[in-house]
């Protein structure tokens, strides 16, 4: 069952108790990526996640390693466009020593100098790595081009000019103004009851920043086109359409939709392309949903001389979504493979945690498993119907990579 804890700073969070498991997953959720981002500190929500691991007034770089590992525990972080996340997964018997870890990275790390300039390269060395996996940056193109000169379009590594700006004041005010109490959630899922909400307040809920208010600007879809010549063995396409936000009471049509449409082995997608064609070794679709937008995307990656019959092939399989709609074993099957999913990621603190975590610092609201079982079963071929000519009646954009 879940319980809601909120500090006296503001602070809130969420806890699950999961008696039949012997691990215990913690995470830090704070509402700031790369949308709160300008073009002068592109990728600095990024780069301060890197930081966080780089040593504390008591804990050097290795410290921080060796005592999860020492635990045999795990401690990463990620960053999206609209949030920041650090988590440990550790046994239930050092739930306690791995808040403490986290805390003490969360308010003391030093962002020393030295550790500043070794880790920008390090950064350096992924936006390369980034730059040299075209089936990975033709994603961060068509958000360039879907959201144009709107944050949602900037990459969340930043660039190698505005990492080299950085500075350890830089880091300091960011961090100031964006992980405000109001801003930041503590998901907590596994084997811990409520008086572990004793352990949070004590860590966590004295401190105080001046609120700083992020105003979020709807972005405007774009339906442009952006290309790239690369020394690529494959030319890599992604199209673009305006998707929904992450509360949309219309989400679920389109999930399921877009589990027809590209999101599985037995898409139509994947069928007509790979299967039935031979044109791609990839092909998908997916929705990504943010907090007043979202973007539906199709890739696929083929030789450069099979690109055209490629780029019809895809029209094809949409005009063919829009003029037949799902049939019943289409709907049928994809409402029960989403169930499955929901019901098998519940096997793990981590995903629960993650879950959790995201509902309370995006939607402030959780539902119930039944409630979302009940939302998909709820799917009609009049939904999913309404949602295809929704989405694929209006202009995309697209990004290229070609050789």
């Amino acid at each position: 069952m879940l319980k809601k804890y909120t500090c006296d700073n503001g602070l809130r969070v969420v806890l699950e108790d999961i008696p039949s498991v012997r691990s215990v997953t913690v995470g830090i959720w704070i509402k700031t990526g790369s949308r709160n981002e300008s073009l002068a500190n592109n990728g600095i929500s990024h780069f301060l996640e890197h930081m966080f691991f780089k040593g504390t007034t008591t804990r050097s770089a290795r410290d921080i390693a060796e005592a999860f590992d020492a635990i045999g525990g795990q401690v990463n972080a990620f960053t999206s466009k609209e949030y920041t996340c650090f988590y440990a997964k550790v046994l239930d018997s050092y739930k306690d020593f791995a808040l403490e870890i986290l805390a003490d990275m969360f308010f003391h790390s030093t962002f020393a100098e030295e550790e500043l300039e070794r880790e920008k390269k390090v950064v350096y060395e992924e936006i390369k790595m980034s730059e040299d996996t075209p089936d990975d940056i033709i994603h961060d193109m068509l958000s360039e081009v879907s959201f144009g000169n709107h944050p949602l379009a900037f990459p969340i590594l930043g660039t190698e000019q505005t990492l080299a700006s950085f500075t350890r004041e830089d880091l300091q005010r960011y961090k100031d103004t964006h992980y405000t109490p109001g801003n930041v959630v503590i998901s907590v899922a596994g084997n811990v009851d409520e008086s572990y909400f004793k352990q949070v307040e004590k860590l966590f809920g004295g401190y105080h920043t001046t609120s700083n208010r992020f105003e979020y600007q709807a972005p405007s879809f774009m339906a442009e086109h952006i290309e790239r010549k690369k020394d690529t063995e494959q030319a890599h396409l992604c199209l673009g359409y305006q998707g929904l936000p992450v509360d949309d009471q219309s989400i679920y049509s389109l999930i399921v939709m877009n589990n027809v449409f590209g999101g599985s082995m037995s898409s139509r997608l994947f069928q007509e392309v790979r299967e039935q064609r031979g044109l791609a070794y990839s092909v998908f679709s997916y929705h990504s949903s943010f907090i007043d937008d979202g973007l539906l995307t199709i890739y696929a990656g083929t030789g450069k001389d099979q690109l055209p019959v490629l780029q019809e092939t895809i029209e094809a399989t949409i005009d063919e979504l829009k003029r037949t709609g799902l049939t019943d074993k289409e709907l049928h099957n994809s409402k029960e493979q989403l169930k499955a999913n929901l019901m098998l990621s519940l096997e793990s603190t981590n995903s629960r945690m993650s879950r959790n975590g995201k509902n309370e610092l995006i939607l402030n609201r959780h539902r119930t498993l039944d409630e979302m079982i009940k939302e998909i079963d709820q799917v009609t071929h009049e939904s999913t119907n309404r949602m295809i000519h929704s989405l694929f009646e209006r202009k995309h954009s697209s990004a290229l990579i070609s050789p």
